[in-house]
This record gives structure tokens, C-alpha cells and sequence, in this order.
């Protein structure tokens, strides 16, 4: 059984912490304090889905591509693909379909303040989210025309367009598998992506990493270079964990734009934390307080994924109603629009994994579960 490991968890939770600070920007505050310029100036947290991919990448393989590589036909190979893409548009796709139509909701409820945008930009977005070329559309409009409040849902496009060709790849490749993938994350290491927003917005070296780790992890490698070391004392891990924690929003600064490793070594950086959490002894950090909040943050990742841009967008709406007419939202106003959205990411994350997420990722598994057997019943 493909069991969730802690310290993956963990990293999943710091993930989408990075990616909801770096979305603060524009999307919730208006005019940013002394601080908060200082540290989006130096400082940056966009990487935080590049540790999405990686993490992504290793627990994902590591349970299809050996199933993939048991099966002993090419019709039992493509039934446990077709099992795994139906697993995971359930999984994925109806939540991410109704937090698109909740934005179009909004943006007709509350036209007059504008805060949602237009409903032309908001339909072109919902289309693109909903048929996964998110990724494409922010590409051809980048810096002309406005993108509106669906373009994170980019990177969760980049993922379904990964995960419907990984199989394919595995498929093709077969024992040559890994060095294609090697290929692959060198040829993207070496690109000029700070020159080019496709290569940036198609970028998958941190999943074809991840890739690689779970494939490297069933070797024995991958045990005799386990960091036992750090075993010897309980917090030793939180000093790599903060170490590369740092050097990624470092890197995420714009001061390192022009430099041509910028993103491989996102990738790289990102790639070790998984490397250092997937043994499952809580190398990063031991058990306590703090890594059990994270381990909820983990929990609902893909909720706050979904929910964090309608609640920042809706905390400036209730503000708009509160504040007198013509209120300029300066920085006097970020403590206040802060504090409405944490609690509205909190209740929207909480609400939709609870009684939407959950319930669709086992009606999904029931489904897969049935075409297993129907698959089985025909054999016999």
C-alpha cells in the first residue's frame, strides 16, 4: 500500500505556505508595507510549486511505474494506466471544475467593486482550467492582457499534461526509462529559461527528478546512502531542512532572474529535501507542535491550492463593503486583509477537503476499483 509518508507531508505543507505568500502579492495586498517589499524584493516563494513537482513526481512513481512494469501485457499495461488517470481526474478535476465556477459566481455577484475582474477574462481562465491548457494561455498572454484570478491553476494544467504522457514515456522507454529521464532534466538544466516563458511555463525537471528518485528508491543505492547521521540527534535534520529552505527563497529572488541555473536549481534544491523525507524517519523534523500543523497544512494542500486566490480576492470584497467609499487600501490595511483571508482559507480548505475533496477521491478509487474488476471477470 502506497502509505502517506510524515516528512513528504511536511514538505507539502512549506510548499503551499510558499506558494500562498508569493500569491499576497497584487492578489491580496494592495500597497505592500516596508517589510513586505523588502522581502519580495529579495526574497522569493514562486519555487514553492517547483517542490510540488518533485514531491509529486517521487510519490506518484512510486507506486505506478512498478505496477506499470508488472503488468505482463501491453492490454494489462494500459487497463492500470486507464485505472491511474481515472483515480486521479477524480481526485482532481470536479473540485478544481467548482472552485472555477464559484470565481464566475463571484465575479457576476460582485461586478461593481471589480475585484474578481471581468467575466470575459474569468470565462477565457474557467476554460483553461477546465480542459488543462492553463499553462498555454498564460503563456500567449503574459504582459499584454490581463490573466485574472485562475492562473495558478497553470501549474496544476502542467501536472495533468505530465501525468497523461508519464505513462506513455514508461510505456516506449521501458528499461531505458531512466536514462531518457536523465536526458530529459540535463536538457532543461542547460536551457536559457529566464529568456523563454515557455520553457518556464512547461518546466518539469523537478517532476522528472522526482520521477527518479522513486525509480532509484527501490535500489539498493538508494538504502546504503540513507543519512542515518542524521539519527544521532533529534532536531539534527531542521538544519538542512531551514539551510534549504533559505537557499530556494533565496533563489526565488527576481535579483537572479538572468541567471541561467535559476530554475535547475530550484529543481535541484527541491529534489534533495524529497530525497531527505522520503525515508520516512523524520530526518527533516522530529514530532512536534509545529510539524503537526504542517502535517494538516500538507493534508490540505490541494484545497489551499484551489481556495487560497478566492479568499484573498474575498477579504478585499468584505473590506470594500466595510470601508467607507473611496478607500484607498494602503498598507495600513494589510494586518486587517491578512487576517480576513487566513481565516477564509482556513474554513474554504477545511470545507472543500472535508465534504468535497474526500468523498470524490473515493468515489474515484470505487470507480477504478470496479474497472479492475470487470477487467478481471472478462479474463475469467
Amino acid at each position: 500500500m502506497n502509505h502517506r509518508i510524515k516528512d513528504i507531508e511536511l514538505l507539502r505543507g512549506i510548499a503551499v505556505l510558499f506558494v500562498l505568500f508569493e500569491h499576497t502579492r497584487f492578489n491580496l495586498f494592495g500597497q505592500p508595507s516596508e517589510i513586505l517589499a523588502f522581502i519580495y524584493t529579495h526574497f522569493g516563494f514562486w519555487n514553492g510549486v517547483d517542490l510540488f513537482f518533485a514531491i509529486s513526481g517521487f510519490v506518484i512513481a512510486r507506486d505506478l511505474i512498478p505496477r506499470l512494469n508488472r503488468s505482463d501485457s501491453r492490454e494489462s499495461f494500459f487497463a492500470i494506466a486507464a485505472k491511474f488517470w481515472v483515480r486521479r481526474a477524480w481526485r482532481l478535476w470536479p473540485t478544481a471544475w467548482l472552485w472555477l465556477a464559484l470565481l464566475l459566481v463571484a465575479t457576476v455577484a460582485f461586478k461593481k467593486s471589480g475585484i474578481f475582474s471581468s467575466l470575459q477574462v474569468n470565462l477565457e481562465g474557467s476554460l483553461a482550467g477546465l480542459l488543462n491548457y492553463m499553462n498555454f494561455r498564460v503563456m500567449l498572454k503574459f504582459g499584454h492582457d490581463e490573466l485574472g484570478p485562475t492562473t495558478p491553476y497553470w501549474s496544476l494544467s502542467l501536472e495533468e499534461q505530465f501525468y497523461l504522457l508519464l505513462p506513455l514515456l514508461v510505456f516506449v522507454c521501458r528499461r531505458r526509462l531512466s536514462l531518457v529521464l536523465i536526458v530529459l532534466v540535463v536538457l532543461q538544466f542547460f536551457a536559457s529559461r529566464h529568456q523563454s516563458l515557455f520553457l518556464m511555463l512547461v518546466r518539469s525537471d523537478a517532476l522528472l527528478l522526482g520521477v527518479l528518485l522513486a525509480i532509484w528508491s527501490k535500489r539498493d543505492s538508494y538504502r546504503r546512502l540513507e543519512p542515518v547521521f542524521l539519527k544521532s540527534w533529534k532536531w539534527a535534520g531542521f538544519i538542512p531542512l531551514v539551510i534549504l529552505l533559505a537557499c530556494l527563497a533565496k533563489i526565488g529572488s527576481p535579483q537572479y532572474q538572468e541567471f541561467r541555473f535559476w530554475v535547475g536549481i530550484v529543481a535541484l534544491i527541491s529534489i534533495v529535501l524529497v530525497w531527505l523525507a522520503s525515508y520516512d524517519a523524520d530526518y527533516l523534523m522530529p514530532d512536534n507542535l509545529l510539524k503537526r500543523i504542517l502535517l494538516w497544512v500538507g493534508s490540505r494542500s490541494y484545497a489551499l491550492y484551489l481556495t487560497h486566490m478566492p479568499a484573498y480576492l474575498m477579504s478585499r470584497q468584505i473590506w470594500f463593503w466595510i470601508a467607507p467609499t473611496d478607500t484607498i487600501f494602503d498598507h495600513t490595511y494589510n494586518l486587517r486583509l491578512a487576517l480576513t483571508a487566513a481565516v477564509l482559507v482556513v474554513l474554504f480548505s477545511e470545507l472543500n477537503y472535508r465534504f468535497i475533496e474526500t468523498p470524490l477521491r473515493a468515489r474515484g478509487k470505487r470507480i477504478a476499483d470496479r474497472m479492475g474488476q470487470s477487467r478481471l471477470q472478462l479474463q475469467t
